[in-house]
């Protein structure tokens, strides 16, 4: 067999030395694998006998939706023509780091099993896009405001549940000031400004809080006023994900009361790319969506 190709793990790093996060790791393991399959001309069948799994383990392993045992990776790398001692001990390594526990295990009792593979993406996102329709978005909250949210949207939590899920949500922002921060671009419905979840001051500490962030160079923030003629054909809260290592593709996530939807096609991708792109253009600028903010803050001081 010709010697397998393993070049494309050299881009699996983010520039910095540091290994992306699990949820993201593992998406690049499981296409590695599938190139590495396809090249040989090995199929799924022959592959799953090898590691006494059956086809679709190998399928959720290749789309890096489950987790890897070190023995399985090694049994197929040696199937796949993966002689370098090298290259083996590089995606062997990668596959440790994978399986490491992630940030948010210590907030586990908070999150519904398909939120989880979330915070793997958007930590390793490098660009977050966006809209909301009833509410500030969580990365853009204050911790009062997403106390209130929080308390409200779980009405029999108990309050340690409540506090987990405030903590977890403010540890989720860091992806905006660590010292290489993601790019979000929010377009938010003029409605989430107005819709009163909390007190007075607790709105105009959030409406001040948006003001700040907007001024930041990495943030773009845009309002879609009342009087704006676009709509989103009845699409709730959408984020898009977009990833520095060019072999995963954009994710589209669309959360619903218990359950989420992860969309990896383009002919799923693309038409969320061109709705945010006309919600982007329908929009006020975010120098107008500023002034805005500034004067809703301003208002409620009245």
């Amino acid at each position: 067999m010709p010697a397998a190709d393993m070049s494309d793990l050299n881009d699996v790093s983010d520039g910095s030395g540091l290994w992306s996060a699990p949820t993201t790791l593992r998406a690049l393991i499981g296409a590695q694998l599938r190139r590495l399959r396809e090249a040989q001309g090995v199929s799924r069948e022959e592959a799953a006998f090898l590691i006494r799994g059956s086809n679709s383990k190998i399928s959720r392993m290749e789309a890096g939706r489950t987790g890897f045992k070190a023995r399985d990776v090694a049994d197929l790398l040696t199937l796949y023509g993966v002689t370098d001692d090298g290259a083996r001990a590089s995606l062997l390594a990668l596959v440790e780091q994978a399986n490491a526990p992630s940030w948010w295990q210590e907030y586990r009792e908070a999150i519904p099993d398909w939120f989880e593979p979330f915070l793997g993406l958007e930590q390793d996102a490098c660009l977050i896009r966006a809209y909301e329709v009833q509410l500030v978005p969580g990365l853009l909250q204050t911790e009062d405001y997403a106390r209130a949210v929080i308390t409200q949207g779980a009405e029999s939590a108990g309050s340690h549940s409540v506090e987990q899920r405030v903590a977890l949500r403010m540890r989720r922002q860091r992806v905006l000031t660590r010292d290489d921060p993601a790019r979000l671009w929010v377009v938010l419905d003029e409605a989430a400004l107005h819709r009163r979840v909390a007190g007075e001051a607790i709105m105009r500490a959030q409406w001040e809080h948006l003001t700040k962030m907007s001024e930041l160079p990495h943030v773009t923030i845009q309002v879609l006023p009342f009087t704006s003629s676009a709509c989103a054909g009845g699409l709730g809260p959408v984020t898009i994900l977009r990833f520095p290592q060019q072999q995963l593709p954009d994710v589209v996530y669309i959360e619903q009361l218990t359950t989420a939807q992860y969309l990896t096609k383009s002919a799923d991708v693309l038409p969320h790319h061109a709705l945010m792109d006309e919600l982007g253009l329908a929009a006020l600028p975010p120098e107008r969506t500023a002034g805005l903010l500034r004067e809703l803050a301003a208002a409620k001081t009245g």
